[in-house]
């Protein structure tokens, strides 16, 4: 039975671990103990494997885990294979010097078969500079200037098509093999963008074109078949202030010339999507925290309802049959593993401070790791088993961690798990689950004090110095002064309502209406503050309460 291997990359250098029991070092593979290791990358067949190491790419077949190759390119910093990993692509950032102000290529296409270079292109931009490739690699296109240009059977010297006039902001190419589709992103600076979409190589016939308002950028995700894409758009700001994320909209647009935009039902920022293995459908989530996570079809129709939860980020295994909502960053880590087939919730489980989730191309077991620079307290890498429980662990201890993988396999290495709901046997975590009380500072943890907020502090009157008593009757006095002046001015405010004529009934209305306006945009920064993480206190739990109530009486003032 072939064991999944996990290359794991920090600074102390590179290795390679069983996956699972009993979670050894691999024999064979050449690891690396320097600390400039940049970069690793597995090729999409599993056949190759490639890092950067200071100056040198050095490239190696998985089979025996023989060097293929170490060549020098003194600026590389990422690493991309073709989709069959027949080349590997390296990127330099493009710069110029006194002695060389035109500047040198800075992408390099090699063959994996023995490292030799194919073609060098310049790319000043860090933007697209990966070419892509059709699923057979008869078809390879990058990005230059607005256009996309493309080359045939692996002749990197003839530009055989392009599109150009579009000035197009992104572009993507389909996985399938049949019918190559090409999806643009055509921003606009007045007016709607689009999203349109071309069947290779014919770009003067337009198959399916989506306009959309507010998207600056654009993420494209292709299902596995090839006949369906979603356009994730997205602007930075969001100009009603609504949302700390700026706005985003969902979008389907088929091969087939259908398009249609994806409903929500929840206020609030889309953070993700991802297609079921499957093609035919594909979960969103989206929505104020707590979020909401939803299956649609192909038609956008509403499948399956996941509840809500802090979620953030969708990971389906690669057979497709059990899908992982996990949180990040600012909100609780946390995940839940769902059996789609069986529409049943697995297990819910702590991931905190999570970093990189990852399912194993076994699609049985998945690792989670904190990483640098992300996090560099407790880096650490775990693995999971599907029903939930925890099988491994390893700590970096004082080291730092920056990337973990699961190796790659051909298809049909492995079957299709079975669904598991009870536990397997595992271990409990060695590092303690964070406290959810309130913090207590120490000099009233022994005290009867109750802090009801995290920001509530008790004061020991029996140890003020005489600096705290001094400042303390300045500000007291302060506030009384304050207090004085405010109900001074409420006197001249009230004898001058009795002097002058009482106000009509349609500027009581006006003031009103605009209190009310007031206090919806005061709770839409407080949805914005629980959205981005951040524990709230109870005064604006208290006014995110009176939110229903103000949209009524606002409904009612505007009649």
């Amino acid at each position: 039975m072939t064991v999944p291997n996990v290359a794991v990359r920090g600074s102390t250098g590179l290795a390679l671990y069983q996956g699972i029991a009993p979670f050894n070092l691999v024999p064979n593979f050449p690891s690396d103990s320097s600390p400039a290791c940049k970069f690793m990358i597995f090729s999409p067949n599993g056949k190759h494997f490639a890092w950067i190491n200071g100056s040198k790419v050095i490239l190696t077949k998985t089979s025996d885990w023989k060097v293929i190759s170490e060549v020098v390119y003194p600026k590389a910093t990422q690493l991309v294979y073709s989709s069959k990993g027949t080349y590997l692509v390296i990127y330099e950032p493009f710069m110029t010097t006194p002695s060389n102000p035109k500047g040198s290529p800075n992408v390099h296409i090699l063959r994996t078969v023995n490292g030799e270079l194919v073609k060098s292109f310049e790319y000043r931009d860090s933007k697209l500079w990966a070419p892509q490739w059709s699923s057979d690699e008869k078809v390879c296109a990058r990005f230059l200037n607005g256009e996309v240009l493309f080359y045939e059977n692996s002749n990197f010297e003839n530009v055989v098509h392009r599109i150009k006039g579009l000035k197009l902001n992104n572009y993507s190419i389909s996985p399938a093999n049949q019918q190559i589709s090409i999806l643009c992103f055509l921003p606009a600076k007045a007016g709607p963008s689009n999203g349109r979409l071309f069947h290779y190589p014919d770009f003067n016939s337009i198959i399916a074109n989506k306009s959309f308002f507010q998207a600056d950028r654009v993420e494209m995700f292709w299902n596995q078949k090839g006949s369906a894409a979603l356009m994730l758009t997205s602007t930075d700001v969001d100009k009603t202030g609504q949302s700390y994320y700026g706005k985003q909209g969902l979008h389907l647009i088929t091969t087939k010339g259908d398009t249609s935009q994806v409903i929500v039902d929840r206020e609030g920022p889309l953070y993700t999507a991802s297609w079921s293995p499957s093609s035919n459908e594909f979960c969103v989530v989206y929505g104020f925290m707590p979020s909401k996570a939803t299956l649609y079809n192909l038609k956008c129709d509403v499948v399956m309802e996941f509840g809500t939860g802090t979620f953030n980020a969708i990971y389906y295994n690669q057979f497709g049959n059990i899908l992982l909502l996990a949180g990040f960053g600012n909100v609780q880590g946390n995940a839940e593993l769902w059996d789609v087939n069986g529409k049943k919730k697995i297990k819910k489980i702590d991931i905190p401070d999570t970093t990189f989730l990852q399912w194993s191309p076994d699609g049985q077991h998945f690792i989670t790791a904190t990483t640098a620079p992300r996090l560099k307290v407790g880096n650490t890498f775990k693995v999971w088993h599907s029903s939930g429980a925890l099988l491994h662990e390893k700590p970096w201890g004082k080291d730092e961690l920056f990337q973990v993988s699961w190796q790659s396999y051909p298809q049909g290495t492995f079957k299709t798990p079975t669904v598991v709901y009870k536990a397997v046997e595992g271990i409990a975590p060695s590092q303690p689950t964070a406290s959810k009380q309130v913090y207590r500072p120490p000099h009233a943890r022994n005290s009867d004090f109750k802090p009801t907020s995290l920001h509530e502090d008790p004061i020991d009157t029996k140890n003020q110095s005489k600096a705290y008593l001094k400042m303390k009757k300045k500000r007291e006095a302060k506030r009384q002064a304050k207090q004085q002046q405010e109900t001074n001015g409420t006197n001249i405010v009230e004898q001058s309502i009795v002097n002058n004529s009482e106000p009509s009934a349609d500027d009581e209305k006006k003031s009103r209406l605009k209190k009310v306006q007031s206090d919806l945009k005061g709770i839409n920064r407080i949805k914005t503050l629980q959205a981005s993480g951040k524990e709230l206190d109870h005064n604006q739990m208290s006014r995110l309460n009176l939110e229903n109530d103000l949209l009524k009486e606002l409904k009612q003032l505007q009649l």
